[in-house]
């Protein structure tokens, strides 16, 4: 039989051990923190009909998209968990509840080419509050709340959640009479960090048509920085001239306003002109959220005020208001700054018990003792010597072993050793799950370091 050498396929992680407890401790924290704020679990298939996941595509996302037949089926991977939900609740509308507040936490697949920090396998982790017919402004500014949680849980604090308003873009450029180019400017301005004035200004005026004068007034707009009072001071200077500029001022006064009595501190966000988001279907506030001291990773959670999730599955307007987290990006941006505790353990097991006798019921009945304790317990049931055994208990991680000997046996105890402190004590049962549970008490150890 011919070999064939394990290889895993360009843009597709796979974990040790050690780093897979760091990625599913940082994935809990922020399930965590979406149920405290009232989202329930949701979870849609993985493959889609092609028709579905490409209602409002094409371009570059059916260039992107994973797609095949199965018989005469054609069907595709779900390339973001947006599509999904749009589908979702166009066929369940009138068994849920709204405003309806879903998280989901899953895979999706791109077939982009890829490179260091982008995957063609990644999780996102997403939550929407959607409305029926309306949303009130509060869930907009509910979001950032969210994600200025799940941040300071994870342990950090050097992060910025920028916060803009897509009507305040689309009312300027209608007063100075660019409203058909508005979509093209929004991309253009996207890409400001990362282009730079120059190149921005060069597409506006080269690829847009835009006159150099208007496109200076444009860059002069974005240019508006400063404290969050002062940004919005500076924008009441454009009061009256235009309807949607100015809901949109007032939308973004509001948010700002209700990010203090949420308890997110100035200092985590601001409000930002130059932040747009690309898709067209963004329609309010939107938002992206930085690393402070590493700005070249660009944005690692992203989301925005959109008025018609599901306009190609329905007729009913549901607005809605939601973000992602890429959490397979945000896991490899933190380890490559060095930012992952290598404090978590990735032991299976609180205990592991060793038998040192041919009768293994006695280890059976201990395990069923700690289990019923809540203690994640593993037999070692292989018949080796006691080195051997000690050694897979090293190499495991496990935090406490139990022996059973004949001597333990017979006393109806075990000998419980802490494998960090290397305490040993014969215990009953009873006395070890007291001493287990006091040992591990607080050590949740942060996925991120201090």
């Amino acid at each position: 039989m011919e070999r064939i050498k394990p290889h895993t396929l360009s843009g597709f992680m796979e974990l040790l051990p050690r780093r897979q407890a760091v990625m599913d401790r940082i994935t809990d924290t922020i399930r965590e923190v979406y149920s405290l704020y009232g989202f329930t679990a949701l979870d849609t298939p993985v493959i889609e009909a092609s028709d579905v996941l490409l209602a409002k595509g094409g371009g570059e996302t059916e260039k992107q998209i994973y797609r095949f037949t199965k018989g005469d089926i054609d069907l595709a991977l779900r390339f973001d968990l947006t599509v999904p939900l749009a589908k979702y609740v166009a066929m369940h509308y009138a068994d849920l509840s709204f405003p309806f507040r879903r998280y989901q936490i899953g895979k999706v697949y791109r077939g982009e080419r890829a490179q260091r920090g982008r995957f063609r396998e990644f999780y996102q982790a997403d939550i929407d509050v959607i409305g029926d017919g309306e949303l009130d402004i509060m869930n907009e500014a509910e979001v950032p709340s969210i994600i200025y949680q799940v941040f300071t849980r994870l342990g950090l604090t050097r992060f910025v959640i920028r916060v803009n308003n897509r009507k305040l873009l689309t009312g300027f450029y209608d007063m100075l009479g660019l409203s058909d180019k508005s979509a093209g400017i929004m991309r253009t301005v996207d890409k400001l960090e990362k282009i730079g004035k120059d190149k921005v200004l060069a597409i506006l005026t080269e690829d847009l048509g835009i006159s150099g004068s208007d496109a200076g007034r444009i860059l002069d707009f974005m240019s508006i920085k400063g404290s969050n009072e002062s940004v919005l001071n500076a924008l009441e200077e454009y009061r009256g001239k235009n309807g949607t500029f100015d809901k949109g001022l007032d939308e973004l006064r509001a948010v700002a306003g209700y990010l203090g009595a949420f308890g997110v501190p100035e200092a985590n966000f601001a409000l930002d002109l130059t932040i747009a988001r690309g898709l067209d279907y963004y329609t309010g506030t939107v938002y992206e959220t930085v690393m402070t001291d590493h700005p070249e990773v660009g944005s690692v959670c992203s989301g925005g005020r959109y008025d018609d999730l599901a306009g190609y599955y329905t007729d009913k307007k549901l607005p809605g208001v939601g973000i992602s987290i890429g959490l397979t990006r945000l896991f490899f941006i933190l380890d490559d700054v060095g930012l992952l505790s290598e404090d978590v353990s990735s032991a299976p097991c609180d205990v592991l018990i060793l038998p040192q006798t041919d009768d293994r019921s006695g280890a059976a009945e201990l395990a069923t003792v700690l289990r019923d304790a809540g203690i994640r317990t593993q037999i070692y049931s292989e018949r080796k010597k006691f080195k051997a055994k000690m050694t897979y208990a090293n190499r495991l991680g496990a935090p406490f072993i139990a022996i059973l000997g004949e001597d333990e046996l017979s006393q109806n105890k075990v000998s419980l050793k802490n494998m960090g402190t290397g305490e040993q004590a014969l215990l009953s049962a009873g006395e070890a799950v007291d001493r287990v549970k006091a040992s591990l008490e607080g050590r949740n150890v942060r996925p991120i370091k201090e």
